[in-house]
C-alpha cells in the first residue's frame, strides 16, 4: 500500500522533461524571438512620423528593402565587414601571444595576475572606455604630443580622431579580452605530455606549436573569432563616438535611422539583412 501511494505521488509530481529548459526558452522568446519577429515585420512597413511608433503597418510593402540597396550602404557594408576582420585578425594576432604566454611560461600565481588584467577592464562602462580613446587620438592629444616630441609629425598634429583608423584601434581594444579568454582556456587544457612528445620526437618549438598546439588550440580559435567578429559587425558605439563620417559602420548607419531619421521600416530592413 505504502510502495503504491508512493509511485503515485511520484507519477503526479513528476515535470515534463522540457521543464528545466523552460525558464530559458521564455527568456529567449520574450527578448530575442519576439524582438526579430517585431523587426521584421516593421521592415515591411511605411514611414509615419505622425505616429508615436513611427512606422505605418496598415500597408505592407518592400519599399524599404528597394531603399537599402543604394551605394551609401553599400559603401558603409564593405567597410563595416573591412574594420570587423581586420580587427578580428589583429585581435588574434595580439591575444594568441599573451594567451600562450599565460598557459606555459607563467606559474599560477601570475595566471591569475594575467587573466585578471585582462577582465578587469570590462568591468569599466564599454561608453566610458570608448570615449576614453578620444583623449590620445585627438589633434592635441598624447599620441599627437609623442610624434612631435619625436619629431615625426608637424605642430598641427596628426588627425586619427574621426577616421576609420580610431575605430579601428578602439574596437580591438574594446574586444581583445573575448579573444584572449577562450583562447587561454583551449591552450590551458591542452595535456603537457603531448607538447613534450613531440620534442622527444625530434620537433623544435616551432615544428610543435604549429603541429601539437595550434590544431589543439582550434576550438578556442573558432570561439574567440565568433566572440569577436559577430558583435564588431553589430558594433555602433565605437563608430559613433569616434569614427564621424569617415569612420561610419553599418550599426551606427541603423542606430540613425531609428533615431535621428526615425525612418524605422529602413532601419528594421538594414537589421533584418544584416542578420
Amino acid at each position: 500500500m505504502t510502495a503504491t501511494v508512493a509511485g503515485t505521488s511520484r507519477r503526479r509530481w513528476r515535470a515534463p522533461k522540457y521543464a528545466l529548459a523552460l525558464p530559458s526558452i521564455i527568456w529567449y522568446t520574450v527578448f530575442f524571438a519576439a524582438p526579430i519577429a517585431f523587426i521584421i515585420f516593421y521592415s515591411f512597413g511605411t514611414k509615419d512620423t505622425s505616429k508615436l511608433l513611427p512606422v505605418d503597418l496598415g500597408t505592407l510593402s518592400t519599399a524599404s528593402y528597394k531603399d537599402v540597396f543604394d551605394a551609401t550602404f553599400f559603401t558603409t557594408f564593405k567597410a563595416t565587414l573591412r574594420i570587423s576582420v581586420t580587427a578580428t585578425l589583429l585581435c588574434l594576432l595580439i591575444g594568441l601571444p599573451v594567451a600562450y604566454f599565460a598557459a606555459f611560461k607563467v606559474s599560477e600565481k601570475w595566471k591569475a595576475i594575467i587573466l585578471a588584467a585582462v577582465v578587469v577592464p570590462s568591468f569599466t562602462s564599454f561608453l566610458i572606455r570608448t570615449v576614453a580613446w578620444r583623449i590620445p587620438l585627438a589633434p592635441n592629444g598624447t599620441l599627437s604630443k609623442f610624434l612631435m616630441d619625436m619629431n615625426l609629425i608637424g605642430e598641427n598634429g596628426i588627425q586619427i580622431l574621426e577616421t576609420s583608423l580610431a575605430v579601428q584601434i578602439a574596437i580591438v581594444y574594446n574586444y581583445l579580452g573575448f579573444m584572449i579568454l577562450p583562447l587561454f582556456v583551449a591552450l590551458d587544457r591542452i595535456d603537457v605530455r603531448m607538447r613534450e612528445a613531440s620534442k622527444d620526437l625530434g620537433a623544435g618549438r616551432v615544428a610543435t606549436f604549429f603541429g601539437v598546439t595550434l590544431p589543439l588550440a582550434g576550438p578556442g580559435i573558432i570561439a574567440g573569432v565568433l566572440l569577436t567578429f559577430i558583435p564588431m559587425c553589430g558594433d555602433y558605439v565605437t563608430a559613433t563616438v569616434l569614427g564621424g563620417a569617415k569612420g561610419n559602420m553599418i550599426g551606427a548607419m541603423i542606430a540613425s535611422q531609428f533615431s535621428g531619421a526615425q525612418n524605422w521600416p529602413l532601419g528594421s530592413a538594414m537589421a533584418v539583412l544584416m542578420i
